[in-house]
């Protein structure tokens, strides 16, 4: 559990240096990330390097006791890069070249840029790769940010056509698994497949996963490129690279492979006002950000590597105040970016990282916080990140000195991966990228599903490993695939082996991988796990909601969508206004044929979960809790107190260690489970 800073000596008189790093050690903070935008002043002219300053920059720090995080500059190719090949540039779905002026302008699937990658990643590997203060390397920035995965240039094409050709072997294939036959689509040889782009209407939609498909493998093909070069000039070192927030355009499943940790920039505000939240929500949670966002992610990306590195991740941008690139920008609450910080810590961070170190008085981001403001004054984050690093060093000589527990930090590294967690949730890019081009419905955002999903699931105060299709699955007693919609036979094979229970989502099993529907209709490959077949679907405009009517019970609302289905073995648990089944259950295998609201998901979550053996419990509003080993972590993101403690056993008991029972508004807690005598 450490606390990191993204610091840009380039911005800042080399006279201030000197006493940045001694603040940074002061506040606590342990690791600083450099460079990830500095080409133009690491190499101003093509071929001739200044390096004076970064060694300069790169001594300091490493005097004052800092790690460093070294980034590849990629992206942000200088104007001369650009201008020696303009054809580097990505181009858009409407035609227009991405130009020089801001960031990530770059097409993946450039060779000359590919060139120019390895150069400049060659260049700063070769200087820095041994430093003794180097520990990790990021590569590039935020890959995709401001939708740059999806290219329609030359180079893409040609790309395209040539990764047709390996996938596919023959245009005949192509055809087949088209379905070109439709609308006199079909194809005479891969130089005649153009990317699915400006088209009359909307393109054949097997064309356009393909095309998602191949952006994805450029850039994950783009960054191996780096990773190759940074592990033969600074081996032993950390390679990462920095994910996005509710960001789908690529597989970073596949991309993590590559990598040792999997880091994500977390900007819990920013995401509450920017994604598909309601009016309501974004008004309640402004300065606080929804309490699941953060959460949903960092059960994400902890779940992307594997192998040695299985669990690890850290956040490589933390929120410390407003910042500047959402549609509004509030200040947080007092007490959040202190909350934020252990809330990541509670999931399994290596370490929590801010963004940035000063607020820069000028360009672009001139209106986002740092932990200093521009006149090097300590801001509200700064002041809560030395708050967080009192606790960590309070708690480390508490647990170290107390014979009934170790320290927190060695307890956490110890667990192998998430120590709590018997509920895994599956997230598939593929199925994701399906319903993007065929949503059926306006409003049928298959991300916002999962992400209802999870909120349902940690509502229910239940630990959740968020993980790919192709993860392991039989250490589980619930697996939940809220938005499926890939036919998966392997994934599919996994589930009836397991002795788990299984919650498929509406949609689960719709579509073939060549998106077309299975020959068995929908659930396709999970039609016997199910017991059900769906004949038919309706997406329901807003304004008009059904009504689910539960066996036990009650009534929740159905919204968005709804399958006409027939059963086959499986029992109907509720069912619509018009007396079709809702919900379903067959074996250790549960269905759910509509979008249903959120307290439509706890009564399914929570039956699934019971009939696991787990121990689901409807928690305060608001309020969140996370166990992770001997250490369960409490946090209150409303503005109300909260008395909490946690449920004691015969064989535990718990003493709280940070915080009290009464949680204020904003405040958290950490108990310690006790063994018995």
């Amino acid at each position: 559990m450490k606390l990191g800073v993204c610091y840009y000596p380039e911005h800042w008189s080399p006279d201030w240096w000197k006493d940045d790093a001694q603040a940074m050690a002061s506040m606590g903070i342990s690791y600083v990330r450099i460079g990830e935008f500095a080409w133009s002043r690491i190499e101003p002219t093509p071929g001739i390097f200044d390096w004076a300053w970064l060694d300069r920059a790169v001594e300091t720090l490493h005097q004052a006791g800092l790690k460093l995080v070294m980034c590849t500059p990629t992206a942000t190719p200088p104007k001369w890069v650009v201008d020696a090949d303009p054809e580097m540039l990505a181009v858009d779905a409407q035609g227009h070249v991405r130009g020089f002026g801001s960031r990530r302008h770059y097409c993946f699937s450039s060779p000359s840029y590919h060139a120019q990658s390895a150069r400049i990643t060659t260049a700063v590997a070769w200087r820095y790769g041994q430093h003794p203060a180097v520990v990790a390397w990021q590569t590039d920035n935020e890959y995709g940010c401001h939708s740059t995965v999806l290219s329609y240039s030359k180079a893409a094409r040609s790309a395209f056509r040539l990764w047709l050709q390996e996938h596919y072997g023959t245009v005949d294939v192509v055809n087949a698994a088209w379905g070109t036959v439709f609308w006199s689509q079909e194809y005479r040889s891969f130089e005649e497949i153009d990317p699915p782009v400006s088209t009359v209407t909307e393109a054949n939609p097997a064309h356009q996963l393909d095309y998602r498909r191949f952006a994805s493998d450029e850039v994950i093909a783009f960054n191996r490129i780096q990773v190759e070069i940074l592990r033969r000039f600074s081996p032993g070192r950390d390679v990462v690279h920095n994910f996005m927030g509710f960001f789908t355009e690529f597989d970073h499943h596949d991309l993590s492979q590559d990598l040792d940790v999997a880091t994500w920039d977390s900007y819990p505000l920013g995401f509450t006002q920017d994604f598909f939240l309601t009016t309501d929500e974004k008004v309640r949670y402004a300065r606080t950000g929804h309490p699941d966002i953060p959460a949903f992610h960092h059960d994400l990306y902890r779940g992307m590597c594997q192998g040695a590195n299985r669990g690890r991740w850290w956040v490589m941008e933390q929120q410390p105040g407003p910042v500047n690139w959402a549609q509004w920008n509030p200040a947080p609450l007092d007490g959040m970016v202190r909350l934020w910080t252990w809330q990541a810590f509670a999931h399994g961070a290596e370490v929590v990282s801010y963004f940035r170190w000063r607020q820069a008085p000028f360009a672009q981001e001139q209106m986002h916080t740092g932990l200093q403001r521009p006149d090097r004054s300590v801001d509200r984050g700064g002041v809560e990140a030395a708050q967080v690093h009192d606790e960590l060093q309070f708690l480390q000589e508490l647990t170290t000195s107390d014979p009934s527990g170790s320290a927190i930090a060695a307890s956490v590294a110890a667990q192998p991966g998430w120590a709590g967690a018997k509920t895994a949730l599956v997230m598939d890019y593929p199925s994701l990228w399906m319903a993007q081009i065929q949503p059926q419905g306006a409003d049928f955002n298959a991300l916002e599903l999962v992400f209802r999903v999870y909120s349902a699931l940690r509502s229910l105060g239940l630990d959740v490993d968020i993980v790919s299709s192709q993860a392991d699955l039989p250490n589980y007693r619930l697996i939940v695939l809220p938005a499926h919609m890939r036919q998966d036979e392997s994934l599919c094979d996994q589930l009836q082996a397991s002795d788990a229970q299984v919650v498929l989502g509406p949609r689960s099993g719709s579509k073939a991988e060549a998106m077309c529907i299975p020959d068995k209709l929908a659930p396709g490959a999970y039609s016997a796990l199910a017991g059900l077949t769906v004949q038919r679907v309706s997406s329901l405009p807003p304004g008009w909601n059904e009504s689910v009517h539960w066996g036990g019970g009650g009534q929740t609302v159905s919204t968005r969508w709804r399958e006409d289905i027939v059963c086959s073995g499986a029992s109907v648990l509720a069912t619509f206004d018009d007396g079709m089944p809702a919900f379903t259950r067959h074996n250790r295998t549960w269905y759910v044929a509509t979008w249903l609201d959120r307290s439509g998901w706890e009564r399914v979550l929570k039956s699934a979960a019971l009939a696991a053996g787990l121990a689901p419990q409807i928690m305060p509003e608001d309020l969140r809790v996370n166990r992770w080993g001997q250490w369960v972590f409490v946090f209150n993101f409303s503005n109300t107190v909260v008395m909490y403690k946690p449920e004691e056993s015969t064989t535990e008991s718990s003493r709280c260690v940070l915080g009290s029972v009464q949680l204020a508004p904003q405040d958290m807690a950490v108990w310690q489970m006790v063994s018995r005598p």
